[in-house]
């Protein structure tokens, strides 16, 4: 009876000693992780890295993680918009959250691919407004129009506000623009889906959505995941990425 107590002793003792070897190197990888991540990145502040699963060393004799999420508050991500052309160089993006499965990776860290990864992150409708023509273009003789803001219309809908002139008088209050978002290539497109009336001034729809209609390339999103789907929500564009292959670091 007294073996089987010192026996059980030395197992319990030895299982939290692995525990806490377990968790001490979890927590150093996570670090090494998100430094890594922060300099390939050029992030000015370190993301949360989040690694799963139990044990961790056995993970790491493996040399590949089955489940790692990294969160990112705001990333700058690249327009492809030339100096000059009035475009925004970058567009900020918030709350990235990117859930990375089958990440492979070197004994220092100094490399690690993610076989595949998911995510969602927001543009907030005054980001997005950037994206808009900021100046009165003029939309018929006499009447010029501008976008002046942006909000969630309901049902994956953009509401579109637009400040209107007409011979030099502006037109009472906003007029809105219900529109669709959606995304193709790497691009945000905004499309409204029925045109406004300035009273009786006849529109040309070509002339007029050059001011309802814009769109925003998105480049070089952390580890090269790209766009999938957005949709209109309470507090700006809600968008989900995916990607394979997706580097982590090195």
């Amino acid at each position: 009876m007294r073996a089987l107590r010192t026996l059980l002793i030395v197992v319990v003792v030895l299982g939290g000693l692995f525990v806490l070897a377990d968790r001490l190197a979890l927590h150093f990888a996570e670090g090494e992780v998100a430094d890594r991540l922060k300099t390939s990145e050029n992030l000015s502040a370190t993301p949360d890295v989040t690694i799963a699963g139990f044990p961790f060393l056995t993970q790491v004799a493996t040399g590949t993680l089955d489940d790692v999420t990294i969160g990112i508050d705001d990333y700058e991500a690249d327009t492809g918009a030339a100096a000059g052309d009035g475009a925004p160089s970058s567009i900020r993006i918030e709350n990235l959250e990117a859930r990375m499965k089958g990440v492979e990776f070197s004994g220092d860290f100094s490399s690690a691919t993610a076989a595949d990864a998911t995510g969602t992150a927001r543009i907030s409708y005054a980001e997005l407004l950037k994206t808009a023509k900021a100046e009165p273009t003029q939309v018929a003789p006499g009447a010029t129009a501008q976008v002046i803001g942006l909000s969630d219309g309901g049902g994956g809908k953009i509401k579109v506000a637009l400040k209107a002139t007409v011979l030099g008088v502006r037109v009472p209050g906003p007029l809105y623009v219900m529109s669709t978002v959606a995304v193709e290539d790497d691009t945000v497109k905004v499309h409204a889906d029925a045109l406004p009336k300035f009273g009786s001034i006849e529109l040309g729809e070509r002339t007029i959505r050059s001011i309802t209609d814009f769109q925003q390339r998105i480049d070089d999103l952390p580890g090269g995941i790209r766009l999938d789907k957005v949709e209109a929500a309470k507090n700006g564009v809600e968008i989900t990425v995916k990607g394979s292959d997706v580097k982590l670091a090195g």
